[in-house]
């Protein structure tokens, strides 16, 4: 999606347009850490579509999963940083190209192209941009992926503003879980869902909902590891800026999980990433000589 990004106080003139999206930024730092990474959406043949996707191959992306619609446009959003560095988002994403991803002929090409890798990951923003025959079918993939034994893996990422009401978004996220070898929730998303931020109550949901390996991160104070183990950041951090922390967390934890390494090591390996990520501006900053990235600097 198209990005529009500003502080507390940069007023009108001041807004900073670029791309981003929970599970781009993942991508983007997963191709940075050195992995062969295909994305899949749909934009429209528009000069921002083109623009787009020229960086993305830029950065490093597959982008032979990316359709095209001529007759759409990328959705939009707008990341509003506060003092504190917390963000508050606005979207208009209705009409986006992303919408009609598997209405398109060449979706089918997803399962297959799935089926040749060695992680599928979504979240339940890529659930929220769908309307509901596409949230089916991405259902229906991962379910079928995981029944093959390919590892899936699913972030509960809620943005209250795309759901209709908050049922509809725990409705599809319980099925999304129902598919995911490993699951990453958030702890403050699930208190907005559910009501429950404990963290065991959390692990307890997603296991008993199909999940068979759950990280729930729990901001400043680490994660939660599935059977309880908390591994906490080694250093305290005031962040510039919370944007992609998360994402940048899954995109560490699950490159290291894929590579044999425990889970304490890759939850480790998550915090590195996502405290360098809030110390700068953006969800996925410029590298500097403190990237945690292999071959940084």
């Amino acid at each position: 999606m198209l990005e529009l990004s500003g502080g507390a106080d940069i007023g009108a003139a001041g807004w900073r347009l670029g791309y981003g999206g929970d599970t781009l930024n993942t991508a983007l730092h997963m191709v940075r850490s050195g992995a062969d990474v295909a994305y899949a959406t749909a934009l429209g043949t528009d000069a921002f579509s083109e623009d787009l996707l020229s960086a993305w191959a830029s950065d490093g992306l597959d982008v032979s999963m990316v359709l095209r619609d001529p007759s759409r446009m990328p959705g939009l959003y707008a990341i509003r940083t506060d003092a504190s560095g917390e963000r508050s988002f606005s979207y208009w994403r209705s009409d986006s190209a992303a919408r009609r991803f598997f209405a398109l002929p060449d979706a089918a090409m997803l399962f297959p192209r799935a089926m040749a890798a060695d992680l599928f990951y979504f979240s339940l923003i890529s659930l929220a941009v769908l309307p509901d025959e596409g949230r089916h079918v991405l259902i229906d993939v991962a379910r079928r992926l995981r029944t093959a034994g390919r590892t899936v893996a699913f972030d509960g990422n809620y943005r209250p503003a795309l759901w209709a009401d908050r049922a509809e978004a725990v409705r599809w996220r319980d099925a999304a879980i129902g598919c995911a070898t490993i699951g990453l929730p958030t702890a403050e998303d699930e208190a907005m869902l559910s009501g429950e931020s404990d963290a065991d109550a959390v692990e307890a949901h997603w296991r008993a909902a199909g999940a068979q390996e759950v990280v729930v991160k729990m901001g400043a104070a680490g994660c939660r590891l599935t059977g309880g183990a908390v591994v906490a950041p080694v250093t305290s951090l005031v962040p510039v800026d919370t944007s992609g922390a998360g994402d940048a967390f899954n995109a560490a934890y699950l490159l290291a999980r894929m590579a044999g390494e425990a889970p304490e090591d890759a939850a480790s390996a998550g915090h590195r990433l996502a405290g360098w990520v809030i110390q700068r501006r953006g969800a996925v900053p410029d590298r500097d000589a403190d990237a945690p990235y292999p071959g940084a600097g």
